[in-house]
């Protein structure tokens, strides 16, 4: 039988902030779950024609948690050498790009706790919108889910391994 890494969805109904947090949180957990025990090959192994692979979804996501969070919630300065793809260069090691990925989500959390309000505006403009931090916060959540969907049937491919 396929081993399962089934969590159960969030409970926490303690204000729009902490809820919409631990939803996003559980997302990018989802995510790191479907790398656990696998080793490089495994992780850069491509399943679908796209070239996607759990690797450079994780690369992706780290991309997208500084563009949102850090760029457009806290007004940072574009990060040179930023790799939005995910096409994860042969030198990166999984360990990298793994560890980047945490690194940015904790960025991101520091931004969100810093704005406080899932009112606040964002620093720059969406589009010539001008959006708030409950927009960014469901819309990452989205993106976040959505590829984590998208590791969960790599993952299942790899080795059998379910789950969310």
């Amino acid at each position: 039988m396929a081993q399962t890494q089934r969590q159960p969805v969030p409970r926490n109904d303690s204000g729009e902030l902490d809820t919409a947090l631990a939803f996003l949180t559980f997302n990018r957990e989802c995510v790191l779950k479907k790398t656990d025990g696998l080793d490089d090959e495994q992780l850069r192994r491509v399943l679908v024609r796209t070239g996607t692979n759990l690797l450079g979804l994780v690369q992706h996501l780290a991309f997208a948690e500084r563009y949102w969070f850090g760029q457009h919630l806290a007004g940072a300065k574009h990060r040179n050498g930023a790799r939005s793809s995910m096409k994860v260069p042969a030198e990166c090691t999984a360990q990298e790009v793994l560890s980047d990925y945490r690194a940015a989500i904790a960025e991101s959390d520091a931004a969100i706790l810093a704005a406080g309000d899932p009112r606040a505006h964002l620093a720059r403009l969406v589009d010539g919108e001008r959006l708030s931090l409950r927009w960014l916060l469901a819309h990452m959540t989205a993106e976040t889910a959505r590829h984590a969907g998208h590791a969960d049937i790599i993952r299942e491919q790899i080795d059998g391994t379910t789950g969310r």
